[in-house]
């Protein structure tokens, strides 16, 4: 009996993600901003390195939910008033965003990652679900920096911080909280970290 083909595997295009919101939880809390940015491109032959200034999204949002905490508000400086005026609407923006990623992953799979992802990909497949029905990462297309460190540092992920990190790793960019600033410089982060070899485990 013959063996099995091995089956395709279809490269896969990392997008970093960054979302402020006015809250610890989509649904009672609203995404105010979405930024992201192409991180790089995986396939047989390795990772390739994108520069995250190329391929952008971002978007200010309409706040949807009624609650809100002022520390978080005030991490971000966003004005949640002005917001209410202004912001796009959360349906167009997910449409929007769900059509850029499409574009820039034709003929890959899209991944979202960020650092640390949870909270970011929280809102995001929150809103992508609530606002259009569908999710262009599926379920599951979600990886998470500190994770990632964590596995080849050989480290607990409870210990991992930017601050404990090799500075060759990190970003020579500044962390804002300004969603597109900080999508393309943890773009870089990510992108260092699959390039980095780790560290050599001890015995």
């Amino acid at each position: 009996m013959p063996a099995p083909r091995p089956r395709a595997v279809r490269p896969s295009l990392y997008i970093s993600v960054d979302v402020e919101a006015d809250g610890p939880i989509p649904g009672p809390y609203s995404m105010l901003s979405l930024g992201a940015a192409v991180a790089g491109r995986q396939d047989a032959g390795g990772f390739t390195a994108a520069d995250p200034e190329r391929d952008t999204f971002y978007r200010e949002l309409r706040p949807t939910g009624t609650e809100t905490d002022p520390q978080a508000l005030a991490v971000s400086g966003l004005d949640r008033a002005r917001l209410t005026a202004e912001g796009s609407e959360p349906a167009a923006a997910m449409a929007e965003f769900t059509a850029w990623v499409r574009t820039v992953s034709e003929g890959a799979q899209p991944v979202m990652t960020g650092y640390p992802a949870g909270y970011d990909w929280m809102f995001l497949y929150w809103y992508l679900i609530r606002f259009t029905g569908s999710s262009p990462f599926g379920h599951s297309g979600c990886l998470d920096m500190k994770t990632l460190y964590a596995a080849k540092a050989h480290v607990p992920l409870r210990a991992v911080a930017k601050a404990t990190m090799p500075r060759e790793l990190l970003s020579r960019r500044r962390h804002t909280h300004h969603a597109l600033d900080d999508a393309i410089e943890q773009a870089e982060l990510f992108a260092n970290l699959m390039n980095w070899k780790g560290t050599a485990h001890a015995l």
